[in-house]
């Protein structure tokens, strides 16, 4: 019914022609006393003429139509699936459809160039910072004091920029190596504690990790990097505080009873560049590490909560359910 609608209003100028001309000629008839009966017949073949007619052009346009609507939606539009043009106007908008088609190639073909060329040069760009990042750790291992300790405190935090640099250009890449398999939980976890052991014995403070027996689909390293993520947002917002991190049922919590997040910040805290008020207190957040453990979640399956209340702390969720996933 909806494609008759449409097809009637876009036939309207030619219906209301028709009927024009069709009472134009009874008036004309009318005018030399023709019998009723002629004029009668020659009607009714007119209108059976324009019926099937109608019917035969309504068929090519629904057909037309359709073929449109199949192939609508496409990431690529495929040129060599739409209908054939039934006059020149039509052929003119094809030719001008494979013209922008052929410039959205080109210009998708030169953003992915780009893309490539930047991943390139900042994973060449991390490989060489990494040299003078680790000699500068084996210098200030000889300096225990708590001037070296401070200094290598925030060594840790550069190397830790780099990498998450280094994360978030391959994260929006075709690139990325995932490598899914079943992986225990605690060991991750245990990883992840021991590299950020400095920052919890500077900031005085105190982990509490129970063993969770957890295994999950998903890539080791990836999983990882957001564990990190959320381990180093307790130890700034916790100072001389206390992070616990347990797992029941599929899920990985990690809780501090650190400053908490406003509620008006809650909604938007996995959004990019999205600092709230903790990040505008500590001019050194970029809004980009909460970000990174959503999209890292979404593509390996997992999900990510935060509940928090002001000034209480907050518990972060980590679903690792993916029953739609099998292991071969």
């Amino acid at each position: 019914m909806r494609l008759l609608w449409e097809y009637m209003k876009e036939r309207a100028w030619t219906a209301a022609l028709l009927c024009l001309c069709g009472l134009l000629f009874a008036l004309v008839l009318s005018l030399y006393d023709l019998p009723v009966e002629a004029v009668g017949y020659g009607a009714v073949l007119c209108l059976a003429l324009v019926a099937v007619f109608t019917l035969v052009d309504f068929g090519r346009w629904r057909r037309s139509i359709r073929a449109l609507e199949a192939i609508s939606g496409q990431a690529a539009l495929a040129l060599s699936l739409l209908p054939e043009a039934s006059g020149q106007k039509e052929r003119d908008y094809q030719a001008l459809l494979a013209e922008l088609n052929e410039t959205r190639r080109s210009i998708a073909s030169a953003a992915d160039a780009r893309a490539r060329e930047t991943v390139d040069y900042y994973t060449m760009w991390v490989h060489q910072i990494k040299t003078p990042i680790a000699a500068m750790r084996l210098m200030l291992q000889e300096d225990d004091t708590d001037r070296g300790r401070e200094l290598a405190a925030e060594l840790f935090r550069v190397e830790r920029y780099v990498e998450l640099v280094l994360s978030y250009l391959r994260l929006g890449g075709d690139a990325t190596d995932y490598v899914i398999r079943q992986a225990d939980l605690d060991p991750i976890l245990r990883q992840a504690a021991r590299k950020y052991a400095p920052l919890f014995i500077r900031g005085r403070v105190s982990l509490d990790m129970q063993e969770t027996g957890l295994r999950a689909l998903t890539d080791e390293k990836w999983l990882q990097l957001v564990v990190e993520q959320v381990l180093s947002n307790a130890v700034k917002y916790a100072p001389g505080g206390h992070v616990k991190i347990w797992g029941a049922a599929d899920q990985l919590f990690i809780e501090d009873d650190g400053v908490g997040i406003a509620p008006e910040d809650l909604p938007r805290i996995f959004d990019r560049g999205f600092t709230g008020c903790n990040g505008r207190m500590d001019k050194r957040a970029t809004g980009i590490g909460l970000y990174l453990c959503r999209q890292i979640c979404r593509r390996l399956g997992h999900t990510i909560g935060v509940d928090s209340e002001l000034g209480r702390g907050t518990r972060v969720t980590i679903g690792l359910a993916r029953p739609y996933l099998e292991v071969e």
